[in-house]
């Protein structure tokens, strides 16, 4: 981590380590705090400018994460991210997301 999300980290620490016990109270006991940390810095605050935030703003921020917003952007980043990216033609595509006919 760079030194601003040190210093981030550290100052949210508490709000942090609060929601992943939450987290993994309904089951999601692979959440890390730095992963929340990571999710609110590169999904809520991506517009924002967090030298410019105030301390109850980012923690109402963390402790509003739900596990669907973080799963589908852990998921969706997953994807994103993926070297197993599906080439297919635009008839395979077609085939693929087409309504099948009924007989």
């Amino acid at each position: 981590m760079d030194q601003q999300l040190t210093d981030l980290y550290r100052q949210l620490f508490p709000a942090l380590e609060s929601k992943k016990k939450e987290l993994t109270f309904y089951g999601y006991s692979e959440i890390t705090e730095e992963d929340l940390l990571k999710y609110v810095v590169e999904k809520k605050w991506r517009k924002k400018d967090i030298s410019a935030m105030r301390s109850y703003e980012m923690i109402s921020d963390v402790l509003a994460i739900t596990a669907a917003q973080f799963m589908t952007h852990t998921q969706t980043e997953a994807q994103r991210n993926s070297e197993d990216v599906l080439e297919l033609s635009k008839e395979e595509w077609s085939v693929l997301f087409s309504p099948k006919k009924a007989d």
